[in-house]
Protein backbone atom coordinates (compact mmCIF):
# COMPACT_ATOMS: atom_id res chain seq x y z
CA UNK A 1 0.00 0.00 0.00
CA UNK A 2 1.90 3.15 -1.36
CA UNK A 3 -0.98 6.09 0.31
CA UNK A 4 0.42 7.59 3.67
CA UNK A 5 -0.69 6.09 6.75
CA UNK A 6 -3.18 8.09 8.63
CA UNK A 7 -2.24 9.15 12.48
CA UNK A 8 -5.07 6.90 13.84
CA UNK A 9 -3.30 4.10 11.28
CA UNK A 10 -0.26 4.51 12.87
CA UNK A 11 -1.49 4.85 16.18
CA UNK A 12 -3.15 1.04 15.92
CA UNK A 13 -0.15 -0.40 14.60
CA UNK A 14 1.96 0.99 16.94
CA UNK A 15 0.01 0.12 20.09
CA UNK A 16 -0.39 -3.78 18.92
CA UNK A 17 3.14 -3.85 18.50
CA UNK A 18 3.09 -3.73 21.72
CA UNK A 19 0.69 -6.62 22.43
CA UNK A 20 -3.10 -7.67 21.30
CA UNK A 21 -5.99 -5.66 22.76
CA UNK A 22 -9.12 -4.22 21.34
CA UNK A 23 -9.85 -0.89 20.42
CA UNK A 24 -11.36 0.04 23.82
CA UNK A 25 -8.41 -0.78 25.58
CA UNK A 26 -6.27 1.26 22.61
CA UNK A 27 -8.34 4.25 22.98
CA UNK A 28 -7.74 4.23 26.78
CA UNK A 29 -3.89 3.71 26.53
CA UNK A 30 -3.76 7.12 24.09
CA UNK A 31 -5.41 8.91 26.43
CA UNK A 32 -3.17 8.06 29.39
CA UNK A 33 -0.07 8.92 27.38
CA UNK A 34 -1.82 11.77 26.75
CA UNK A 35 -1.31 11.58 22.81
CA UNK A 36 -4.54 13.88 22.31
CA UNK A 37 -2.35 16.62 20.95
CA UNK A 38 -2.29 14.35 17.84
CA UNK A 39 -6.00 12.93 17.91
CA UNK A 40 -8.83 13.60 17.92
CA UNK A 41 -10.32 11.09 20.33
CA UNK A 42 -13.13 10.39 19.01
CA UNK A 43 -14.18 6.31 18.99
CA UNK A 44 -15.31 6.49 15.46
CA UNK A 45 -11.89 7.42 13.79
CA UNK A 46 -10.33 4.44 16.06
CA UNK A 47 -12.94 2.40 14.43
CA UNK A 48 -12.34 3.09 10.75
CA UNK A 49 -8.85 2.96 11.00
CA UNK A 50 -8.83 -0.75 12.60
CA UNK A 51 -11.14 -1.70 9.80
CA UNK A 52 -8.95 -0.36 6.80
CA UNK A 53 -5.97 -1.76 8.28
CA UNK A 54 -7.68 -5.33 8.84
CA UNK A 55 -8.99 -5.42 5.11
CA UNK A 56 -5.37 -4.58 3.95
CA UNK A 57 -4.11 -7.65 5.92
CA UNK A 58 -2.16 -5.43 8.03
CA UNK A 59 -3.78 -6.39 11.64
CA UNK A 60 -6.08 -9.50 12.34
CA UNK A 61 -9.24 -10.41 14.73
CA UNK A 62 -7.52 -12.85 17.53
CA UNK A 63 -11.09 -13.50 19.85
CA UNK A 64 -14.19 -12.11 20.24
CA UNK A 65 -15.32 -11.74 24.25
CA UNK A 66 -17.81 -10.54 25.86
CA UNK A 67 -18.39 -9.02 30.03
CA UNK A 68 -21.54 -9.48 31.54
CA UNK A 69 -23.71 -6.39 30.00
CA UNK A 70 -20.63 -4.62 27.46
CA UNK A 71 -20.53 -4.71 24.39
CA UNK A 72 -19.05 -7.67 22.57
CA UNK A 73 -15.26 -6.90 22.09
CA UNK A 74 -12.85 -8.01 19.26
CA UNK A 75 -9.46 -8.09 20.19
CA UNK A 76 -6.69 -7.22 17.65
CA UNK A 77 -2.75 -8.34 16.75
CA UNK A 78 -0.73 -6.99 14.16
CA UNK A 79 0.62 -9.17 11.69
CA UNK A 80 3.99 -9.70 9.89
CA UNK A 81 2.90 -7.05 6.70
CA UNK A 82 1.67 -4.51 9.47
CA UNK A 83 4.76 -4.59 11.32
CA UNK A 84 7.06 -3.86 7.84
CA UNK A 85 4.30 -0.98 6.93
CA UNK A 86 4.38 0.55 10.61
CA UNK A 87 8.23 0.71 10.22
CA UNK A 88 8.23 2.18 6.65
CA UNK A 89 5.57 4.80 7.37
CA UNK A 90 7.59 6.05 10.63
CA UNK A 91 10.79 5.91 8.41
CA UNK A 92 9.35 8.16 6.04
CA UNK A 93 7.63 10.27 8.71
CA UNK A 94 10.32 10.85 10.15
CA UNK A 95 13.39 11.42 7.48
CA UNK A 96 11.06 13.44 4.53
CA UNK A 97 10.03 16.90 5.66
CA UNK A 98 6.00 17.20 4.58
CA UNK A 99 4.70 20.88 3.54
CA UNK A 100 1.86 20.81 5.91
CA UNK A 101 -0.34 24.13 5.93
CA UNK A 102 -2.10 25.21 9.09
CA UNK A 103 -4.76 27.73 9.32
CA UNK A 104 -2.03 30.21 10.56
CA UNK A 105 0.31 29.83 7.65
CA UNK A 106 -3.33 30.15 5.37
CA UNK A 107 -3.71 33.03 7.05
CA UNK A 108 -0.87 34.94 6.58
CA UNK A 109 -1.22 34.57 2.86
CA UNK A 110 -4.20 36.70 3.42
CA UNK A 111 -3.13 38.58 6.17
CA UNK A 112 -2.61 41.55 3.40
CA UNK A 113 -6.89 41.92 3.28
CA UNK A 114 -6.44 43.52 7.39
CA UNK A 115 -5.31 46.51 7.78
CA UNK A 116 -2.07 46.85 9.09
CA UNK A 117 -3.22 47.84 12.78
CA UNK A 118 -6.14 45.37 12.81
CA UNK A 119 -3.23 42.34 11.79
CA UNK A 120 -1.15 43.94 14.49
CA UNK A 121 -4.02 43.67 17.06
CA UNK A 122 -4.35 40.21 15.89
CA UNK A 123 -1.61 39.18 16.24
CA UNK A 124 -1.05 40.67 19.81
CA UNK A 125 -3.96 38.61 20.52
CA UNK A 126 -1.96 35.06 18.84
CA UNK A 127 1.10 36.19 20.80
CA UNK A 128 -0.77 35.90 24.07
CA UNK A 129 -2.55 32.71 23.36
CA UNK A 130 0.95 31.32 22.55
CA UNK A 131 2.51 32.36 25.73
CA UNK A 132 -0.24 30.48 27.66
CA UNK A 133 -0.06 27.12 25.72
CA UNK A 134 3.63 27.45 25.85
CA UNK A 135 3.22 27.49 30.01
CA UNK A 136 0.07 24.72 30.18
CA UNK A 137 2.80 22.29 27.76
CA UNK A 138 5.98 23.60 30.01
CA UNK A 139 3.85 22.57 32.80
CA UNK A 140 2.14 18.92 31.85
CA UNK A 141 6.19 18.11 30.74
CA UNK A 142 7.77 18.77 34.20
CA UNK A 143 4.72 16.98 35.31
CA UNK A 144 5.11 13.76 32.66
CA UNK A 145 8.91 13.60 32.75
CA UNK A 146 9.41 12.26 36.55
CA UNK A 147 7.24 9.34 35.79
CA UNK A 148 7.60 8.40 31.72
CA UNK A 149 11.12 8.33 30.21
CA UNK A 150 12.21 11.43 27.70
CA UNK A 151 11.23 9.49 24.51
CA UNK A 152 7.54 8.98 25.65
CA UNK A 153 6.99 12.58 25.84
CA UNK A 154 8.98 13.37 22.77
CA UNK A 155 6.60 15.05 20.41
CA UNK A 156 5.65 17.24 23.37
CA UNK A 157 9.10 18.67 23.54
CA UNK A 158 8.75 19.44 19.81
CA UNK A 159 5.79 21.28 19.99
CA UNK A 160 6.82 23.29 22.81
CA UNK A 161 10.21 23.98 20.69
CA UNK A 162 7.58 25.04 17.67
CA UNK A 163 5.79 26.92 19.89
CA UNK A 164 8.45 28.69 21.40
CA UNK A 165 9.60 29.94 17.83
CA UNK A 166 6.55 30.68 16.64
CA UNK A 167 6.33 33.06 19.47
CA UNK A 168 9.77 35.25 18.58
CA UNK A 169 8.53 34.96 15.23
CA UNK A 170 5.40 36.62 15.73
CA UNK A 171 6.97 38.89 18.12
CA UNK A 172 8.87 40.43 15.46
CA UNK A 173 6.34 40.33 12.87
CA UNK A 174 4.17 42.74 15.42
CA UNK A 175 7.82 45.06 15.95
CA UNK A 176 7.77 45.65 12.04
CA UNK A 177 4.10 45.91 11.41
CA UNK A 178 4.14 48.86 14.14
CA UNK A 179 6.97 50.45 13.26
CA UNK A 180 6.03 50.75 9.58
CA UNK A 181 8.92 48.40 8.60
CA UNK A 182 6.32 46.47 6.86
CA UNK A 183 2.74 48.19 6.06
CA UNK A 184 0.54 47.89 2.95
CA UNK A 185 -2.61 49.32 1.65
CA UNK A 186 -5.24 47.10 0.36
CA UNK A 187 -6.77 49.68 -2.05
CA UNK A 188 -3.37 50.66 -3.66
CA UNK A 189 -2.74 46.74 -3.99
CA UNK A 190 -6.01 46.14 -5.64
CA UNK A 191 -5.31 48.50 -8.62
CA UNK A 192 -2.00 47.88 -9.36
CA UNK A 193 -3.38 44.10 -9.25
CA UNK A 194 -6.45 45.18 -11.43
CA UNK A 195 -4.15 46.97 -13.88
CA UNK A 196 -2.14 44.28 -14.53
CA UNK A 197 -4.87 41.95 -15.22
CA UNK A 198 -6.20 44.63 -17.75
CA UNK A 199 -2.92 44.43 -19.53
CA UNK A 200 -2.37 40.85 -19.34
CA UNK A 201 -5.58 40.92 -21.52
CA UNK A 202 -5.03 43.56 -23.85
CA UNK A 203 -2.07 41.91 -24.15
CA UNK A 204 -3.82 38.47 -24.85
CA UNK A 205 -6.18 39.86 -27.43
CA UNK A 206 -3.33 41.58 -29.63
CA UNK A 207 -1.40 38.72 -30.21
CA UNK A 208 -4.65 36.68 -31.15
Amino acid sequence: MNRPRSLWEIAVLALLREETMHPYEMQRLLQLRHKDELLALKRGSLYHAVNRLMREGLIEPVSTARKGRRPERTTYRITPAGEDDLLRSLRRMVAVPQREPSEFFAGLSFLVYLTPRDASAQLRDRATRLHAEIDNLTTARERLISRVMRINIIEEEYLLAMRRAELIWVRSLIDDVESRRLTWNLGEILKAARAARRREIASKRSAS
